[in-house]
């Protein structure tokens, strides 16, 4: 058994667990800090948000969505090498897909966006490179 390689792989671990809950804290204030926007508030409370009509369902996909990423805080250190690499890889992708998809409506948009998809980008390369002999005397 290879102390080091146990080390390596609990850091890298550590690592994209806290890269995912940088992500998590920008996606929640981006939303936060939109609560600020002159008639962002009376905007909410029309029911329709930067012309997206806010439904049940609407709310469920979003919420489905964001549980995913948060799940990856936990998972990220507990899955075994080679479920955590894809999970990294393909919550990641999807994340970036939802991000964009989301849209960009002013600047602080814009500055939000590029934290959280530079992040992500870190995230995928970092499980991407995540080498095979880290994980396989590590205890999973």
């Amino acid at each position: 058994m290879n102390v080091e390689k146990q080390i390596l792989d609990l850091d890298r671990k550590t690592k994209l667990s806290t890269l995912w809950i940088f992500v998590m804290l920008n996606i929640i204030f981006r939303d936060i800090h939109q609560l600020f926007k002159y008639g962002f508030l009376e905007e909410m409370m029309t029911g329709t948000v930067n012309g997206v009509r806010i439904t049940e369902e609407f709310m469920l996909l979003a919420g489905i969505l964001l549980e995913i990423s948060i799940a990856m805080v936990l998972l990220s250190r507990v899955l075994k090498y080679k479920v955590n690499r894809l999970a990294n890889i393909i919550v990641g992708v999807l994340t970036i897909i939802f991000i964009i998809a989301n849209g960009v409506t002013d600047l602080d948009d814009i500055f939000f966006i590029t934290i959280q998809i530079g992040t992500l980008l870190v995230i995928i390369w970092y499980a991407w490179k995540w080498p095979k002999h880290a994980s396989r005397s590590a205890p999973q």
